[in-house]
């Protein structure tokens, strides 16, 4: 038989990713003894932030302002740079044009307007440290080479020193310096200890206890991705079969548990963040594998199922903007399975994680389509109905670095907006992409503050909800950056929260 113990802290935070730890650490600052229960060992910790690339998409007036963020071992960066500004408005419409307006407005705006001043509390406070992300999507020094001056996308406006694995080291290493922090490893928390609609504590399930904790409860422990049994559920045919990529620790039960003592669900759960994922990557990723397995240079390609057929837009949008939905445009398709095509006009363009997959090259289309698998005749009519769509100046007028309006117009029922460059100089060079699930956008309803509401819209005492696990904040699509950005910002203003009410109730 397990037997029950009990105990107590102010703030009690579920999870062990970022918005988990920005949760604790700012409810440890504000003055509260606090206790994180993570359901993975220590050597899997971190969440999804862990397998991420680290980057804070933040509002911001232009480099000089960035540059205020950036480690003093990352301003080297700064004279092969230039980034315009990012303003607010800008964001906001990022989000709004990605979930199709399904985004809580009153929300993004808390985000937008503690976004910069999160990120520069997160540097001076937690240690996390700061650069410009110019080598993540581009070989830095080819890209460098290239153009003296790198114009930067200034939505990717800040990424962690060691990307989403530096990030949680440094949160992690905050964690353990400040003694008012109690960490317990290897402890899922399976229930709410409810009383009506107050929450006061939860229940955690070790391998021979039962604990019943009592405090104030922010819930950090991402949405269901993890769940094939959930993924079915609210995703649809074939989503329990997709390729996990972030934390196998993310199961939904939290959000069910909540659910279960009266919180109100919200926000589109059909919906999640997934991404085109590296064929060949295991169905479950180890954490070291962290963020290498996404396969984001797609717009400078052709992509084709395994029937030999385009399937979408490729060139769309800059891919922070498009990449979180074209994993589910993949699982579409037979066999769940895309293979993006590119010539030698385009490859020094691949990102550096396309280093570690296993490219096909061919010298002509036909042999290219006999080695992928492919119908040669499907694959070779379809290449030669997208080259004769392309434009006579298409080369000319190609910027790699923005929306160039190289585009086959008319011509195709599937068009390529951007960046169509004829297929025609060979060896051609293939990568299989399989969808890769990252997280879910539905979730528990909160409000301004991150406090859990009941579905009758009122606030549940106790309880808060950040990160991934509370939802409507993004559907369909997702602008790249912004779940860390969110993640935090919530977190910090939920540990604030649950640290003041533990202190009223014990002047009370």
């Amino acid at each position: 038989m397990s037997k029950t113990n009990i105990a107590s802290y102010d703030v009690i935070v579920v999870g062990g990713g970022n918005a988990a730890l920005v949760s604790a650490l700012s409810a440890h600052q504000s003055g509260a003894r606090v206790a994180i229960f993570e359901a993975a060992p220590e050597a899997e910790h971190g969440g999804n932030s862990r397998f991420s690339s680290g980057i804070f998409r933040i509002p911001h007036s232009g480099l000089s302002e960035v540059t205020a963020l950036l480690d003093e071992a990352a301003l080297d960066d700064v004279k092969h740079c230039r980034m315009a500004a990012y303003p607010a408005e800008q964001y906001k419409g990022d989000i709004e044009r990605t979930s199709k307006g399904h985004c809580d407005r009153a929300q993004v705006d808390v985000m937008l307007k503690h976004a910069f001043e999160t990120v520069r509390w997160m540097k001076d406070d937690i240690g996390v440290k700061w650069q410009l992300p110019l080598g993540k999507f581009f070989d830095r020094e080819k890209i460098i080479a290239a153009q003296g001056v790198v114009d930067m996308p200034p939505w990717d406006t800040v990424m962690a020193i060691g990307e989403g694995t530096g990030l949680m080291e440094a949160l992690w290493d905050a964690v353990r310096e400040r003694p008012g922090i109690a960490v317990f490893h290897e402890s899922p928390v399976s229930g709410l200890i409810a009383d009506g609609d107050t929450v006061s504590g939860v229940t955690v399930r070790r391998r021979d206890t039962t604990l019943r904790v009592y405090g104030q409860v922010i819930l950090a422990c991402g949405g269901f991705e993890a769940s094939p049994r959930l993924r079915r559920q609210y995703l649809g045919e074939g989503w329990d079969l997709v390729a996990l990529r972030g934390s196998r620790f993310n199961t939904g039960t939290m959000m069910e548990q909540a659910v279960g003592v009266g919180a109100a669900a919200v926000g589109n759960f059909g919906g999640c963040h997934a991404t085109p994922h590296d064929l060949d990557a295991p169905k479950i990723l180890n954490p070291s594998d962290a963020d290498r397995m996404s396969r984001y240079s797609f717009p400078y390609s052709v992509m084709v199922n395994a029937e030999g057929r385009r399937f979408m837009d490729e060139g769309e949008n800059v891919f922070s903007l498009t990449y979180a939905k074209t994993g589910a445009a993949i699982v579409k398709q037979p066999h769940a399975t895309a293979f993006q095509v590119f010539d030698q006009k385009t490859l020094h363009l691949l990102e550096p994680r396309y280093s570690v997959a296993s490219p096909v090259e061919a010298d002509t289309l036909e042999e290219l389509a006999h080695k992928i698998g492919v119908d040669a005749n499907t694959f070779t009519t379809t290449i030669e109905k997208y080259n004769s769509a392309t434009l006579k100046d298409a080369t000319e007028r190609f910027h790699a670095f923005a929306c160039d309006g190289v585009s086959t117009g008319t011509a195709l029922d599937i068009p390529k907006s951007n960046w169509a460059l004829p297929i025609d100089k060979p060896p051609f060079v293939a990568y299989g992409v399989t969808c890769g699930i990252t997280f879910t956008y539905g979730g528990l309803r909160v409000d301004n503050a991150a406090r859990v509401l009941n579905d009758e819209g009122l606030v549940m005492p106790g309880l808060w909800a950040v990160g991934e696990i509370a939802g409507g904040f993004f559907a369909f699509n997702y602008p790249g950056g912004s779940g860390l950005t969110k993640g935090a910002v919530f977190g910090k203003l939920a540990g604030q929260s649950a640290a003041e009410r533990a202190r009223n109730i014990k002047l009370a």
